[in-house]
């Protein structure tokens, strides 16, 4: 009689805990049954959804959750809703993580973007018309052009970093500095003839901006020339929120880091087959760039 109670004891503790285990598990799903993933699009608002909508249906069932997607218009939009919890996951320029971690943002960088070809970084580039007679960054003493976003990293911080090398100040040097908004709204200012050049993030031969929009018809890429390339620069990050519960976390970065072998067809449409992969990464590989945007601010502050 003894060990049958002992055995129905034992039996009635194991359902507790596995009833106990199964609760935790599905804890955060219930906690948190809809996240927000937000990026600021290099294009139009409904390419964008388009393009990423294949990963939110992923995201949504590997996690077990509906994911959402927040096109949002600037990388601040980004910054304040995941300090005010409102986007629990982003996608980022590195400049604007830097700023999201300067201004106190409690966020993480899990995984960054990795090219083709296995290539981590990418560049700040100054694009021209093919038939203007620009040859170099110099040459556009007191000639308006195109920058894309106060926190963009290849739009606005790395062009003011590199000049500042050159003792150039752009807000001096040029007769207007235009943003844009995005990538592609400079590139389409340059075409217009409202700047005579336009900053922009360049990959490779293969990816840009400039290719993507020559893919959709709206650009041709060899009516452009590349009059100057920064340095390279770390490739774009994706972040969450600390306040997600830890087991949520472990399951976003799961999703993310092994999305491309889960979901190929999801990814390539996302990146337009551009991409090979997400790597996990952490703070470290941002330091960098933390730097620059904090030389970026005292360059603000000694010219204002």
């Amino acid at each position: 009689m003894l060990t049958r109670r002992l055995v129905l004891a034992a039996a009635a503790s194991a359902l507790a805990l596995g009833t106990t285990v199964a609760a935790h598990a599905a804890d955060w799903k219930t906690q948190i049954p809809e996240l927000t993933f937000a990026l600021v699009p290099a294009e139009n608002a409904a390419d964008t959804n388009n393009r990423w909508q294949p990963m939110m249906d992923y995201l949504s069932k590997k996690l077990g959750v509906k994911v959402t997607l927040r096109i949002v218009n600037d990388y601040a939009a980004v910054i304040e809703g995941q300090k005010a919890g409102n986007i629990h996951v982003a996608l980022y320029g590195p400049a604007s993580y830097a700023r999201a971690y300067k201004i106190g943002a409690d966020v993480t960088p899990f995984a960054m973007e990795v090219l083709n070809g296995g290539i981590k970084g990418y560049y700040s580039v100054l694009y021209v018309k093919k038939d203007s007679p620009y040859k170099k960054l110099e040459d556009l003493k007191e000639k308006p052009v195109a920058f894309v976003d106060p926190n963009s990293t290849s739009g606005n911080n790395v062009p003011r970093f590199e000049m500042n090398k050159l003792g150039l100040d752009p807000d001096k040097f040029f007769s207007k500095v235009v943003y844009s908004g995005t990538h592609e709204n400079s590139v389409l200012a340059l075409q217009q003839g409202t700047v005579e050049a336009a900053f922009n993030a360049w990959d490779s031969e293969t990816s840009s901006t400039l290719m993507k929009m020559q893919t959709k018809g709206i650009a041709k890429y060899d009516d452009y020339r590349i009059i100057f390339k920064s340095a390279q620069i770390v490739n774009s990050p994706i972040a969450y929120v600390n306040s997600l519960p830890d087991d949520a976390k472990a399951a976003i970065r799961d999703a993310f880091l092994n999305a491309y072998t889960n979901d190929r067809a999801a990814f390539d449409k996302a990146y337009d087959g551009k991409y090979q992969s997400y790597e996990a990464t952490t703070h470290d590989a941002y330091k960098g760039v933390v730097d620059l945007i904090t030389f970026v601010d005292e360059l603000k502050k000694k010219s204002s």
